[in-house]
């Protein structure tokens, strides 16, 4: 195994980590029939929390290959969705990942019918090394005292990930020194070692520079390619870069659903996000 080399971005003087494309192939390449039921299906779907209605009667069908990001303003009910889908908010309706129903299952058995997320802030475990986060992630079946010992050797499928995610060099270092994209990566990594098909994601580059941006949906692309990848995102150039669908949600409901060009062209989006007057400010380019 390999270190990648730093690169520099220009105006930079700190290393940056890259990420490697042929490790990628590595690491999530396998046969096709594994993912051709894979598809989510939400129906009906709605999450009330005393007696307010956060996500209210949500259809949304998510299939193998379609990079979809769900848009909206704060409170649009974004995050509430990917809480109902993996077992974090309880919710009525019916979401269905591969066949399988997942409302009313609690959030591990989600995890173990191939449904993985991130949220806002990285859930990595700061004091533990970026190996040792990856190898729990692998579920590899070592008890916690031989854990948290350095191995000889590491399993292919968590370096494969380490060189996925351009970690590789910082293995033994604690999670918590990452800088904020770096964590983000790691938890990616560790939604691949754990083999999620589907990928739930929340606001993945918040906080990257425009490099790391750049790389991160070059990573999810190509994922999506077989895995279903569902992207909760506020960076507009990103989205415009990277979606092959956009879901626009408000207040709790899909206001508006296609391409990037066809949801800043839709009358009911532009109404809402542009304002109500002719004296209102912005452009289509600004929904959330």
């Amino acid at each position: 195994m390999t270190e990648q080399p730093a690169l520099t971005e220009p105006g930079m003087d700190e290393p940056q980590v890259t990420l490697d494309p042929q490790a990628l192939e590595a690491v999530i390449a396998a046969p096709g029939e594994r993912f051709r039921h894979d598809y989510l299906e939400v129906r009906g779907l709605r999450v009330e929390f005393d007696g307010f209605v956060a996500v209210d009667g949500v259809d949304l069908t998510v299939t193998q290959g379609d990079l979809r990001f769900l848009i909206g303003p704060n409170g649009a009910g974004k995050t509430t969705i990917v809480d109902a889908i993996t077992g974090l908010a309880r919710c009525s309706g019916s979401v269905q990942f591969g066949r399988v129903e997942l409302v009313g299952r609690p959030a591990h058995r989600i995890v173990r019918a191939g449904v993985g997320r991130t949220f806002q802030t990285a859930s990595v475990f700061d004091e533990l090394s970026v190996l040792q986060n990856l190898d729990i992630a692998a579920g590899s079946g070592r008890g916690l005292p031989t854990l948290l010992r350095r191995r000889r050797t590491i399993p292919d499928e968590v370096a494969q990930a380490l060189e996925t995610i351009g970690l590789t060099a910082l293995a033994d270092a604690p999670a918590g020194v990452l800088a904020h994209g770096q964590k983000q990566w790691l938890e990616i990594g560790m939604l691949l070692v754990q083999d999620a098909r589907l990928l739930l994601l929340d606001e993945p580059v918040a906080g990257m520079s425009h490099a790391e941006r750049e790389q991160t949906g070059q990573l999810l692309r190509r994922i999506g390619e077989q895995r279903t990848v569902v992207v909760v995102e506020h960076d507009m150039e990103f989205l415009r870069a990277f979606a092959s669908s956009v879901t626009v949600l408000h207040q709790g409901r899909v206001l508006s659903e296609g391409t990037v060009a066809q949801v800043q062209a839709d009358p009911k989006v532009v109404e809402v996000y542009l304002g109500r007057g002719a004296g209102a400010r912005g452009s289509a380019t600004e929904v959330e």
